[in-house]
């Protein structure tokens, strides 16, 4: 039996979502939302670049996507720089009766302790209020960093720390508002991004520092963030616009999780938009980028996570399968209890029904 579905987003991550909905007979299409006037009225094969039109044109009226009756909305909409609305987005899709699965906004895959009670409290009550669940993850956050370093701490009989690691060359990465705005790339050093205001990172990606501290039994003592920024040596170009000599153009930064004076759990992004920029990083196990886990314990894993795909590079890989991880959790995240849904209480999920030949 197919499960109705609707898709909030057409985006970075939202097209590959799309495509997968509309080719994967588990679901059947109800509707889908955009954002823009441009895409309004176009045909869901249309926007997601297939032949067979599905007859399910896109709307920016948020109500009608909900008057479709879906089960489940697939939720990919850029939330980094809109974070109020898409809450509200959240609120009002769970309250109407209807389970959600989304790639953003990023802290909602583990929000406690890491969000105020404030902010929580209307998405758990819009829950409560729809007899409906939410589960958002991806890639990173996501699988790299909750699934695969828990599925390792498993397997040890000590643990000392917890490190997860995105090593990625961005300069593919076409989006400007997420490079420029909230990254702060190809922007002078002394202009403070959103990403690095004081507490950015540690509500972005203390959801994962937490989650995995849950997840081996741990009570963090505190939640701490730090960063250095490189400026470029030259100008040059990326795909999102021009990197001007002297702004920045690489990153790294950690948000670490301690207990009793000593770091338990680092979540670390080694980010460049040219291979040859801050050689003394962190290197990735592939060209253009990886991610690595370290587990130090008793035994102690290095595990790194190569992506890549017939149809583009690592970041073109890294976005379908942030599409994918939350899109095959749909028959999952539906049949659970009502509530903010995380990896570590649903069932496993895996690729059943998804075997190409």
């Amino acid at each position: 039996m197919t499960i109705k579905v609707a898709a909030i987003g057409t985006g970075n991550v939202g097209i590959h979502a799309l495509r997968q909905l509309i080719t994967d007979a588990r679901f059947e299409l109800t509707a889908v939302w955009v954002s823009s006037d441009a895409k309004a009225g176009r045909d869901a094969a249309d926007l997601a670049g297939l032949d067979q039109a599905t007859g399910v044109l896109a709307t920016t009226d948020l109500d009608a996507v909900l008057a479709t009756n879906p089960e489940c909305a697939v939720y990919t909409a850029l939330a980094d720089n809109r974070l109020v609305e898409a809450l509200e987005d959240y609120r009002r899709i769970l309250a109407a009766g209807v389970n959600v699965v989304g790639s953003s906004a990023v802290f909602l895959q583990y929000p406690w302790n890491t969000l105020p009670e404030n902010m929580i409290a209307p998405i758990e009550q819009a829950t409560e209020e729809g007899g409906s669940s939410l589960f958002v993850g991806g890639i990173d956050p996501g699988f790299a960093n909750d699934l695969l370093p828990l599925a390792l701490a498993g397997t040890c009989q000590s643990i000392e720390q917890i490190r997860c690691m995105e090593i990625i060359n961005y300069d593919t990465y076409d989006s400007a508002p997420v490079m420029r705005d909230v990254m702060g790339f190809g922007r002078d050093l002394d202009d403070i991004p959103m990403l690095l205001q004081p507490g950015v990172l540690s509500l972005a990606w203390g959801s994962v520092v937490r989650q995995i501290a849950a997840g081996i039994g741990v009570e963090l003592d505190e939640v701490t963030e730090t960063y250095l920024r490189e400026p470029a040596p030259e100008d040059f170009e990326i795909a999102s616009g021009h990197i001007a000599k002297g702004t920045a153009a690489a990153l790294r930064f950690e948000v670490r999780g301690v207990k009793d004076g000593k770091v338990a759990v680092v979540l670390e992004h080694v980010t460049r938009l040219r291979n040859d920029l801050q050689p003394d990083w962190p290197q990735p196990a592939q060209e253009g980028g990886s991610y690595r886990i370290e587990v130090t314990g008793e035994p102690s894993y290095a595990l790194d996570l190569c992506l890549s795909s017939p149809n583009g590079d690592h970041n073109h890989a890294g976005l379908v399968a942030t599409a994918a991880r939350v899109v095959n959790a749909i028959p999952e995240v539906v049949a659970a209890a009502p509530g903010i849904r995380t990896t570590l209480d649903l069932p496993f999920i895996t690729g059943k029904g998804l075997y190409a030949g």
